[in-house]
């Protein structure tokens, strides 16, 4: 698949994760769709007309179900300061989930409408029935899938997965490595910063439990935007970072005078599209479709435009993250 044929616009801009950090107050009200602008008070077109429902001549269209089939959009939530995943770029939600979404929009004839929040707030949005998906370079695990918190408490039913993207986590420090950080272990008596609600938030805890004594102090803001600030301005030596979204800060960040990359991936694991465990015909139908783009090479095509090939998983899984 190659860049959207139709793009939306917004009231707010930005160029990059970490142009403008004030920006990511308002990414909630920043949308997208395959096509069209859209607002809180509903799915419009560009001309102001209502959307139409979905394409009946999609080769998935008849697996979703009948209450998308006739809204012609599945509503998508994110929280769009990740690039390359997605991230926001001149008012518009772009980058690798949005490309892997308009390869799912073209199988089964409906739009996707991506809309911006905090991390943390995402699989809420779910419980509630406020988004129908979840496309946030999420990591699928059994937490998630069980709806357990930190400690094991059950605090929701969980969601489902449909298993899209394959990545480990890299740390990514000031550009020069000030500190001579080379891995976890090194950390134990500094202070990083990461993002709330992550499980790389979880990596750090465990490596502090693992530090005892030499201390090892967490920052945990609402987005990683600011947590990558933090360690610019030298309050924080590293942050933690899936390694396609770690790579891509160095390199663009200041020119890719910001930022390095340190020592080697570790804890692979897979990025899941969150979906309600009460839609398991949404669920299927996703699954689907991304079979029917890795087989016709959207799905690898989306993933070559953002140099994140090595990625790609060969087929689609349901709940596979451990």
């Amino acid at each position: 698949m190659t860049a959207r044929s139709t793009r939306c616009t917004t009231a707010k801009t930005r160029t990059s994760r970490l142009a403008a950090v004030a920006a990511i107050a308002v990414a909630g009200s920043m949308l997208l769709t395959a096509c069209g602008d859209q607002t809180n008070g509903g799915s419009t077109k560009e001309g102001g007309s209502p959307s139409s429902a979905g394409t009946a001549k999609a080769p998935l269209f008849s697996k979703l179900p009948a209450d998308i089939q006739k809204a012609g959009v599945i509503k998508v939530g994110t929280d769009a300061s990740y690039a390359p995943m997605e991230f926001t770029e001149g008012g518009k939600i772009v980058g690798v989930d949005p490309d892997i979404a308009e390869a799912l929009s073209k199988q089964l004839g409906v739009k996707f409408e991506f809309v911006s929040g905090t991390f943390d707030g995402l699989i809420t949005s779910i419980y509630t029935g406020r988004q129908d998906l979840i496309m946030s370079s999420m990591t699928d695990n059994k937490k998630r899938q069980e709806g357990l918190d930190d400690s094991g408490k059950k605090i929701g039913k969980g969601i489902d997965f449909v298993d899209y993207f394959s990545s480990g986590v890299s740390l990514l420090v000031k550009k020069g490595n000030p500190q001579g950080i080379n891995s976890l272990d090194d950390l134990c008596g500094k202070t990083v910063a990461v993002q709330r609600g992550t499980v790389y938030e979880d990596t750090f805890k465990a490596q502090a439990t693992k530090c005892g004594d030499k201390k090892l102090t967490i920052q945990a803001f609402d987005s990683d935007a600011e947590a990558q600030t933090r360690v610019k301005a030298g309050g924080a030596v590293a942050d933690l970072n899936d390694y396609p979204v770690a790579s891509y800060i160095a390199k663009t960040s200041g020119g890719g005078n910001d930022f390095e990359v340190v020592g080697s991936q570790s804890d692979v694991g897979l990025f899941g599209i969150g979906v309600s465990k009460d839609k398991t015909q949404l669920r299927d139908a996703v699954k689907e479709a991304l079979d029917a783009s890795i087989k016709d090479g959207s799905y690898a095509a989306a993933l070559k435009k953002w140099n994140v090939e090595g990625s790609a998983v060969q087929s689609a899984t349901i709940n596979a993250g451990k």
